[in-house]
């Protein structure tokens, strides 16, 4: 008698442990794009109460010693300091816009891993 090896067994037809591994793939993205946008919902948000604090104290200050360089100087040279604040608030104005386009122009994408990951898979399956 011939000796037939043991087949393994099965996990199904071809086309079903496709269908498996293409959604164990999928739920795999689904979860890494989830969890990357709770971490950037959250890092927003930090950042967004930072910055409105950061505004807000910011403002208070730049009141405050304008207010203090008028009442030192109203009787001498009112209308010079005046117009010397002008001045350095636009510069500082112009400053920021500028730092805040660099800023958006050279941002990282959003989900960047979660793109990584797909050219990756896609790069394993397409030969």
């Amino acid at each position: 008698m011939d000796a037939i090896p043991p087949t393994p067994p099965s996990r199904g037809t071809s086309p079903q442990r496709f269908a498996s591994a293409l959604l164990g793939l999928l739920q795999g993205h689904i979860a890494l794009f989830a969890e990357e946008f709770k971490e950037q919902q959250s890092h927003t948000l930090s950042l967004l109460v930072l910055a409105s604090m950061s505004l807000l104290f910011g403002l208070l200050l730049v009141i405050g010693l304008s207010a203090a360089l008028l009442i030192v100087f109203w009787e001498s040279h009112r209308l010079l300091v005046i117009s010397g604040l002008c001045s350095f608030y636009a510069l500082a104005l112009l400053s920021a816009l500028i730092a805040l386009l660099q800023r958006i122009r050279n941002a990282p994408a959003p989900f960047s891993a979660s793109l990584e990951e797909l050219t990756r898979d896609r790069e394993q399956l397409l030969p």
